[in-house]
């Protein structure tokens, strides 16, 4: 006899679903909200089909491999960080309300956008409890200026991103951390083990290969990656993870590895016939596509991962 899932995954607008959300009901929320806003509009999206224009600008094929097209977000003018910033400040006190005290917000960011995304939730009354530096190399940055490759060979327009910041937040705590963690069983972020806590810096490959097969989806994250987000928040492992832009429900299937209660929300009816037949095959997957720990990390005893379903030993 099959165990029974914990998660449950709905076709909705997010900011309507959580105007309605009963108060204090969500422990934690980890997500990738759609950064650009303009990136998965119709009109972007075709010309993402399509190879070329738009703010999908990144190369199909780059030195002979084949890449995803990521958003450029440098193409965003002065009315797009407007636009982001409203969003932003419109979802952080829908967030904050149906938060428990103490509960966290892990939210994927971009260097060139992540000040627009604090500013919101600190002004809905947030904590700023710093950020995950999840390591990956990109394609993005280190680009020559533009029509002027052979005049300037030895200038970058930007940095080579190396590295992806999730912002972390807090809801504040009723009294001390362990009388939040008694009374909510939040507050706090789980250790990966009792020797080690649990670190803002985690090395990661890009989705790619089976995971990418089974969730074609533009933002898709690794499930190496996920699974340790996901255990993080619940420090006690109780309570309920929501991801309120779910894409193709990388979050919910790594919960639901580890066993934890989530709930997913896609206002695209197409990413969530994605998400709905991806997550029962993302979570039986082992997280083979990238190690979580450094080899340091690993020999001091913490959390490693075996090719098929997720243990510890």
């Amino acid at each position: 006899m099959g165990t029974a899932k914990k998660y449950k995954i709905f076709c909705v607008d997010a900011f309507e679903w959580l105007a309605k959300r009963r108060a204090s009901s969500i422990h934690a929320v980890v997500t990738d909200p759609p950064y650009g806003i303009i990136e998965y509009t119709p009109i972007e999206l075709a010309k993402r089909r399509n190879g070329k224009g738009g703010i999908w600008r990144l190369p199909q094929m780059y030195d002979g491999h084949k890449r995803m097209p990521m958003p450029r977000f440098t193409v965003l003018r002065a009315p797009d960080h407007h636009r982001i910033e409203e969003f932003h400040a419109r979802l952080a006190p829908l967030l904050y309300r149906v938060l428990v005290p103490g509960g966290h917000v892990v939210i994927a960011s971009q260097n060139l956008l992540s000040h627009l995304v604090t500013t919101g939730f600190c002004n809905a009354g947030f904590e700023f409890r710093g950020q995950i530096a999840r390591l990956v190399r990109t394609l993005r940055g280190g680009d020559r200026p533009k029509g002027a490759h052979d005049i300037y060979p030895d200038v970058s327009v930007s940095p080579r991103s190396c590295w992806e910041p999730w912002l972390i937040f807090r809801k504040p705590c009723e009294g001390l951390v362990k009388d939040n963690l008694r009374k909510w069983k939040t507050g706090g972020l789980r250790r990966p083990h009792r020797d080690r806590p649990f670190s803002d810096l985690i090395s990661s490959v890009p989705a790619r290969g089976v995971e990418r097969r089974i969730a074609p989806h533009p933002s898709l994250k690794p499930q190496a990656f996920m699974r340790q987000i996901v255990e993080a928040v619940l420090p006690l492992r109780r309570g309920v993870i929501l991801d309120p832009f779910m894409g193709s429900g990388a979050t919910i299937a790594a919960a639901e590895v580890v066993r934890l209660r989530s709930i997913g929300l896609e206002i695209s009816r197409e990413y969530f016939r994605l998400a709905k037949n991806a997550v029962p095959k993302l979570s039986k997957l082992g997280a083979t596509t990238a190690s979580p720990l450094s080899p340091p990390e690993a020999r001091a005893g913490g959390r490693r991962w075996r090719k098929g379903p997720l243990s510890r030993r």
